[in-house]
């Protein structure tokens, strides 16, 4: 599967991906690893000399300045997306099933009744590694303080979704396959 992630169509042309599988036994130390060889891989894509991606104090990722990028991960796959001058980045990938009790939490009713069948095209899961992808790109701005990636509120824009929280948009596009749920959000 690592071989066909793609960046969601729409997203920003310099936008760049790196994608690891997350080798057996599949833990925390694996996924943590597998995505920092990911961000490597989408640095020297980039044309980043520096290719290390350390832990800010808060665990958050620290990509080489004028490198803005963000890393996530399943048990099975890490993906890393960097985007050269970009003020913040967020990535999100899901093989979650996204319960409707879950959705009823994460998602407001108007944006269940909007952007989920039948008047809308994305599920469940789509609009949780939406949120969340969102809520990496406004958080890595640092601008917003802090809060919980749930009260990011959700709209249709011509070919992304637009987040908001306090007034602040970031633009997010994501790409759904069978087994998985793919968002970039890019603050510029």
């Amino acid at each position: 599967m690592a071989a066909e992630l793609r960046v969601p169509a729409g997203v920003d042309p310099d936008a760049v991906i790196g994608c690891r599988p997350v080798p057996w036994p599949h833990g925390p130390a694996q996924q943590f690893a597998a995505g920092r060889r990911a961000a490597a891989a989408a640095l020297a894509s980039a044309g980043s000399a520096d290719r290390d991606v350390p832990r800010d104090p808060d665990g958050r990722p620290r990509f080489p300045r004028g490198f803005a990028g963000s890393i996530s991960h399943t048990d099975h796959l890490a993906v890393a997306v960097v985007v050269p001058g970009a003020e913040a980045v967020g990535v999100d990938i899901e093989d979650m099933t996204v319960t409707p009790r879950m959705a009823r939490f994460v998602l407001r009713e108007r944006e269940r009744r909007t952007l989920l069948p039948p008047v809308g095209v994305f599920t469940p899961r789509d609009l949780f590694a939406v949120k969340e992808a969102a809520f990496k790109a406004m958080n890595g701005a640092g601008a917003l303080g802090e809060f919980l990636f749930w009260r990011i509120e959700l709209s249709r824009s011509d070919d992304a979704l637009v987040a908001s929280y306090r007034g602040e948009p970031v633009p997010v596009w994501v790409r759904s396959e069978a087994d998985l749920s793919f968002a970039v959000a890019i603050r510029r």
